[in-house]
């Protein structure tokens, strides 16, 4: 006979009955997953919305303990061949006054991420969240990103909103009005640097960074939760 746990004794099991880790790990995936609300989360589970609230701050908060470090990721990111860098924006839930976290760019606002890819578009890194308004260039520096890909001198294909980055970053050429050689050039990078959309998509799979609602200083947080996630499902 088949013995089953008390959290799933029925279908009217409450997670606010019994304190389950399987059940609130469910919880907490759901909402960075599918991006449902606390309201949906408290509907669907039968618990209230301070329960579902501090359950998931307490999941976020142990898996993004687990994120590693630029210096500790850099361990494994420096026997690739190459690195690709770039920078999305995390659409969040802003009025036009919040001046810092609008994307000139984007024309919205949001969170500047930057990411590290390896050579096939596979996620490596992802750094802590920024104001919208933080250029691409001027995030990588802030976060010791050149000066890391420097050190381990490791190439790095980037797109032009690094131009003047210098070290191992690799840019395209700009203008109009280029010689052949220069072109083909471009092409070329863009040819690698596009994998590096398949790490963006891999991001914007979790539903729930692609429009945050919560505090921009449990952005980061979430940011290394979804890290660990990925990783841990890869």
């Amino acid at each position: 006979m088949e013995t089953r746990s008390p959290c799933r004794r029925g279908t009217s099991a409450r997670l606010g009955d019994c304190s389950c880790p399987g059940r609130q790990a469910l919880l907490a995936l759901a909402h960075l997953r599918c991006g449902d609300t606390y309201a949906q989360l408290a509907a669907g589970f039968g618990i209230g919305i301070a329960t579902v609230y501090r359950y998931i701050r307490e999941a976020v908060e142990a898996l993004s303990s687990l994120a590693p470090s630029l210096a500790e990721a850099m361990r494994t990111i420096r026997e690739k061949a190459f690195v690709i860098l770039d920078g999305t924006l995390l659409p969040i839930d802003r009025i036009a006054t919040d001046t810092p976290y609008y994307s000139g760019k984007h024309k919205r606002h949001g969170m500047n991420v930057q990411v590290l890819t390896d050579p096939f578009g596979r996620l490596l890194w992802a750094s802590p969240a920024l104001p919208g308004s933080t250029h691409d260039l001027t995030a990588a520096r802030q976060h010791g990103i050149i000066e890391a890909l420097t050190e381990a001198g490791l190439k790095c294909w980037a797109d032009k909103a690094y131009q003047g980055a210098g070290g191992p970053v690799r840019v395209p050429f700009r203008g109009r009005r280029l010689k052949r050689w220069k072109r083909h050039h471009n092409t070329t990078h863009a040819k690698i640097r596009c994998l590096g959309e398949q790490a963006m998509a891999t991001l914007k799979g979790w539903r729930l960074l692609r429009k945050l609602r919560c505090s921009t200083n449990r952005i980061t947080d979430v940011m290394k939760a979804v890290l660990v996630l990925h990783h841990a499902s890869a």
